[in-house]
């Protein structure tokens, strides 16, 4: 008898400019059972995506060197693939998550892990 493969665990692009807060989220995400893509910036992310098409979530900081911070990285993933969720933080600002492109989440930093899956679970 031929045992069933489990399916494939969501995939999550966490963009996240500190190395430290980058690793934390992405261990939290895999013990939760998600699998996680690490990208410093938004342009990495960029990059990623367009050569990924399995990515579910974006899960990004806003305060973020480089061409575009994480509002503007949120706008562009949502214009070209809407089908990824959006769940933005930031330890600074504190946006409402009408304020996050295409039904997207804010979570604000720190951030357990349970408020972060459900973060997950309701963007759009």
């Amino acid at each position: 008898m031929a045992s069933a493969c489990p399916p494939p665990s969501p995939l999550v692009l966490v963009v996240e400019d500190e190395e430290i807060v980058r690793m934390v989220a992405v261990e939290m995400l895999e013990v939760a059972g998600w699998t996680a893509l690490e990208a410093a910036d938004a342009d990495e992310a960029m990059l990623l995506l367009e050569r990924r098409s399995d990515i579910a979530v974006l899960f990004t900081d806003v305060d973020m060197p480089g061409s575009m911070d994480g509002f503007e990285l949120a706008t562009q993933v949502a214009s070209r693939w809407p089908h990824i969720r959006l769940v933005l933080t930031s330890g600074r600002l504190r946006p409402s998550n009408d304020d996050v492109p295409d039904s997207g989440q804010f979570v604000a930093k720190p951030y357990r892990t349970s408020q972060l899956l459900e973060a997950f679970r309701n963007a759009g």
